[in-house]
């Protein structure tokens, strides 16, 4: 005869495998009316077939880990809101944010000696204790291992001027902290200010390609010599620098806009269309908006129709233009003399900078509306830092673009101020994250 216990101990071992028998008899049922009631199975292409097996693969996976954890914690929950919600980055403000960045600006290698503000002594470095707050969300940190795994098997491409080789070298600068990169190609000049153009990285734990291409017109050009104070800019055809290797690239950055503001002659064809600050030649005056935007159509109009009807597709996004902050004159003290972020309604984007914003958003537009033919082949976003970077006059090297510039005479030495390219770490690193939480939402990556 069995005992209390026993008997409690056996009845509960039977309730328990009828209701494990009761679960399963019930899962049976559903998936038994799922398959015959809900969607003929006879209408199913190869293709539904694959997205409905990821969604069984999706829910089965998302259902076990509900079951081992009561609620995710609340990093992971933000994320996931993020990626299924959008997000307006472009307006926020800059809150403190004492974590700091995730990589050392004296120990990663990557960063060009211009922007490496902490060895070329910088004193003060509370530019690093900020991060971007848009109103409506929040940016996850940069988490270096889910941007790899979104990208394993991919190249990833920066096509510009020196904001773009700012964005890249802040980029493999963050990697590197989980994952080791092979420089796998470098190209340098004699220009001591815009070194290593064209820069190509590995990371073999991912099978991960990165490249830097120097292009700052993004089209044919010719720059400026001793003898020739202007650029020549030819709009009939891409750089082939970078325009040659398009069909080995998944996703392609764009970062142009300063080069323009400086002086070019613009070429068409067989015909001139003029000219931009060339004074004493025998061209008209035409600005450089029109040109800029007519630029900006030719690039993206060539890269939707070349790799538009490819297997893979690919993904372009447009790094929005970012303001300058000078206060005086290059080469004199307290030039950019910012130590801390503008509080946000004490600067406004306004004039250039928000006419080459709105040329860069109008024509990554156009160039949605020349991509839906291809569906989901060709994903083009903006990636708008105008606002934000407008608000961190903080975070350019100014003096510090050379090594200790006042060891020897003090601050009455003139030096060459740069307030426009960024220290790294600094302000460039947010750009990455947006890029990141950007990437989370295309479905084709």
């Amino acid at each position: 005869m069995l005992s209390t216990d026993q008997f409690k101990e056996q009845s509960f071992s039977i309730a328990k495998k009828l209701l494990s028998w009761a679960s399963f008899a019930l899962l049976s049922l559903a998936l038994f009316t799922l398959y015959f009631f809900t969607i003929p199975s006879s209408h199913f292409t190869a293709e539904e077939l694959l997205l409905n097996s990821s969604i069984i693969s999706t829910t089965t996976t998302i259902n076990s880990s509900s079951s081992s954890s009561s609620s995710p914690p609340p990093r992971e929950e933000e994320e996931r809101a993020n990626v299924q919600t959008t997000c307006d980055y472009s307006n926020g403000t800059w809150v403190p944010d004492k974590m700091g960045p995730l990589y050392n600006g004296t120990s990663c290698g990557t960063i060009s000696d211009a922007q490496n503000c902490m060895s070329h002594g910088r004193p003060d470095l509370g530019y690093l204790d900020w991060r971007w707050k848009p109103h409506q969300c929040n940016i996850p940190r940069f988490e270096p291992q889910t941007f790899l795994q979104i990208l394993r098997n991919k190249h990833l491409a920066f096509v510009g001027d020196t904001m773009s080789r700012n964005q890249v070298e802040s980029l493999i600068c963050m990697l590197a902290t989980v994952s080791t990169p092979r420089l796998l190609y470098s190209y340098s000049d004699n220009d001591k200010y815009i070194q290593q153009k064209f820069r190509r990285w590995y990371f073999p734990s991912h099978n991960v390609s990165i490249s830097a291409y120097w292009s700052p017109f993004l089209v044919q050009a010719i720059g400026k010599t001793d003898s020739v104070n202007y650029s020549r800019v030819y709009l009939d055809s891409l750089d082939e620098r970078w325009a040659s290797y398009l069909d080995l690239m998944d996703i392609i950055v764009l970062s142009p806009g300063h080069w323009f503001l400086q002086p070019a002659v613009y070429f068409d064809g067989n015909s001139t269309l003029g000219c931009h600050m060339c004074t004493g030649q025998n061209y008209d005056e035409v600005g450089f908006y029109d040109v800029f935007g007519k630029i900006l159509k030719i690039t993206l109009d060539t890269i939707v129709e070349s790799r538009g009807g490819s297997t893979n597709g690919i993904g372009v996004i447009m790094t929005t233009f970012s303001p300058q902050h000078f206060e005086g004159e290059q080469d004199e003290f307290g030039a950019c003399p910012k130590t801390r972020p503008f509080e946000e309604g004490e600067k406004q984007v306004e004039g250039m900078d928000a006419e080459l914003r709105r040329i860069e958003v109008e024509e990554i537009e156009a160039a949605k509306e020349n991509a839906k033919k291809f569906g989901k082949r060709v994903r083009l976003e903006v990636l708008d830092v105008t606002k934000l970077s407008l608000l961190r006059g903080d975070g350019h090297p100014g003096p510090y673009l050379l090594a200790n510039p006042f060891a020897n005479n003090g601050t009455d030495k003139r030096v060459q101020d740069d307030c426009v390219n960024w220290c790294l770490p600094g302000p460039v690193d947010t750009w990455n994250e947006i890029l990141l939480d950007l990437m989370k939402r295309w479905d084709f990556c």
